[in-house]
């Protein structure tokens, strides 16, 4: 693990990154958020090009990267921008690179942070693309496992609700066959996990398990791990309609859970969780987006080399 270097480097996919660098990246966040250090990145500037809309992943690197003492520049809409004016995104990442030090991108289309940094020469982040990926989600996510369950290795997982459009459960689960969890994949079959990333699970040798209904799994459940059913993903509204509340997760479901089970969600949530929940202690999510800033700050330390 002391060989692993992040200087330099894009964070575009998780599986761009072994598990050493993800425990890496997760030892560095837990040493940033034990100490403190306000001048780490002093004088970066960190470019935030927002093309869809956000608040917990915009904000917290902007939070991320302030508290380290550096400073932002950037937009969060896309229409705000030359593209509105037909600049291409090659062409806009060639220009923003000049005036940044790092690049954060959000966008719909997958692939766009791949190309971003292909046309960047300074390191790019990718904070979600299309239905494909959102790495530094995913290492929120294993941070808070670790932090809830003490281990990553060999927990069992539930992902419920929209896995087909759902990127942070593609990136999560891809993450967590490092580490031999058992997967539950919870969601009715026009929303299932697509069968490109089961076959690749499956090749990993990773237990899973597939069922339209969280009360025939969730007792052998370490962790549920909530999504919303994403309306802006649906071609057809009417599709949407269909599904949008298919399911809701409250306190009644800790009657037939283990008594410390951890339930994520990445946020925001638009239904599928009643705010009666957040009261137990088994509620997780604002502590899983809390976690956002400590994890931001390694990556972003780390691709600046400001920590090794």
């Amino acid at each position: 693990m002391a060989s692993i270097t992040f200087k330099g480097r894009d964070v575009i996919s998780v599986r761009d990154l072994s598990k050493d660098d993800l425990l890496y990246v997760l030892g560095i966040a837990k040493r940033l958020e034990q100490k403190h250090q306000p001048n780490l990145l002093r004088g970066r500037i960190m470019a935030s090009m927002f093309f869809e809309p956000s608040t917990r992943t915009r904000l917290s690197f902007t939070a991320a990267m302030k508290r380290l003492g550096g400073d932002t520049i950037g937009f969060a809409k896309g229409d705000v921008t030359s593209t509105k004016k037909g600049e291409t995104l090659w062409d806009t990442v060639k220009m923003i690179q000049e005036y940044s030090d790092v690049i954060v991108i959000r966008h719909s289309m997958e692939g766009a942070a791949r190309l971003s940094a292909e046309a960047a020469a300074i390191p790019v982040i990718n904070a979600g693309d299309g239905t494909n990926q959102h790495p530094t989600q995913t290492l929120i996510d294993l941070y808070t496992i670790q932090k809830d369950k003490g281990s990553l290795n060999g927990i069992s997982i539930g992902f419920l609700g929209d896995l087909k459009y759902g990127r942070t459960v593609h990136s999560l689960a891809m993450a967590l066959a490092h580490f031999k969890a058992k997967m539950y994949f919870i969601a009715p079959p026009a929303l299932k996990m697509p069968d490109y990333y089961l076959d690749e699970l499956e090749q990993q040798k990773v237990m899973l398990h597939e069922t339209d209904d969280i009360l025939k799994v969730v007792k052998h459940l370490d962790v549920l791990y909530v999504t919303r059913i994403q309306q802006e993903r649906f071609p057809d509204p009417i599709e949407y309609e269909k599904y949008k509340n298919v399911y809701k997760v409250g306190p009644e479901l800790l009657k037939y859970s283990k008594k410390d089970i951890s339930i994520m969600h990445p946020l925001p949530r638009v239904g599928e969780i009643d705010p009666a929940l957040d009261a137990f202690p088994n509620a997780a999510y604002f502590r899983q987006a809390a976690n956002g800033i400590p994890v931001r700050q390694a990556v972003l330390s780390l691709v600046l080399g400001a920590v090794k």
